[in-house]
């Protein structure tokens, strides 16, 4: 297995990544924050945006960015949209980055369970230290959350096993390289679409306005009129 950028395997950024892009909910990849800063993030963070690749495979993803922050919780950006319009605006505007945002981490379907997320993680982090970057912290979207979305993230973020970890297998993850919890990220992901897009991208139906429970949502989808909004909550966690 090897460590490679998108911009050195650039002939796996098309159907090979097809696999990990089908394991986000559809309605995710329709963030416009996302979209309308997705050729700066690529441009300015290259050497964040990595692949664990096996010959052609491509076994995992991660992508982050470079910002300034100085420690405290209160002043972590917005969520996911608030990192990557600080990150980019920061860059253009020549303002130091001191910390590494880790914005997703995704591990091919067929390879779940080997323990490649913590790969590319660390790789991650290494990459961090040696530009520089002491600080990493992840916008976390637990996989659990998605079956408890009436349940605030104030209190998810506390349901923990007897051991002592979380009950959340990828904030686990986390906290196995050593991440803490630093508490909520409220609107961390903003999509607002027709309600003919949220139909399609969820497959339901929505007949009247109200508050609906999505397929992989993490929080309620507010369908109102012809318009339909999601304001996902994410959860910060700090790396050592």
């Amino acid at each position: 297995m090897q460590i490679v950028t998108t911009g050195d395997r650039p002939d796996l950024t098309g159907t090979a990544m097809a696999p990990l892009r089908n394991a986000w909910p559809t309605f995710a990849l329709h963030d416009p924050i996302s979209r309308e800063y997705r050729d700066a993030f690529e441009r300015h963070f290259a050497q964040f945006d990595v692949l664990l690749v096996e010959g052609d495979e491509v076994l995992a993803h991660s992508g982050a960015v470079a910002l300034s922050w100085n420690g405290d919780p209160a002043t972590l950006p917005a969520g996911y949209d608030g990192a990557i319009v600080q990150a980019v605006t920061e860059h253009t505007s020549g303002v130091p980055a001191d910390t590494l945002c880790i914005m997703s981490a995704t591990v091919h379907p067929a390879h779940a369970g080997r323990g490649l997320a913590g790969t590319i993680l660390t790789a991650l982090r290494d990459r961090a230290s040696e530009s520089g970057l002491h600080k990493v912290i992840v916008p976390v979207r637990p996989t659990l959350k998605a079956s408890y979305p009436l349940t605030p993230m104030a209190d998810f973020m506390t349901w923990t096993r007897p051991d002592g970890l979380h009950l959340d297998p990828w904030i686990r993850t986390h906290q196995r390289l050593g991440a803490t919890i630093l508490g909520p990220a409220p609107r961390s992901m903003v999509v607002t679409g027709t309600v003919a897009e949220w139909e399609k991208w969820t497959g339901m139906a929505f007949p009247q306005s109200g508050l609906y429970v999505v397929p992989g949502a993490l929080d309620l989808v507010h369908i109102d009129g012809g318009e339909g909004v999601y304001e996902e909550t994410n959860l910060w966690m700090r790396h050592r």
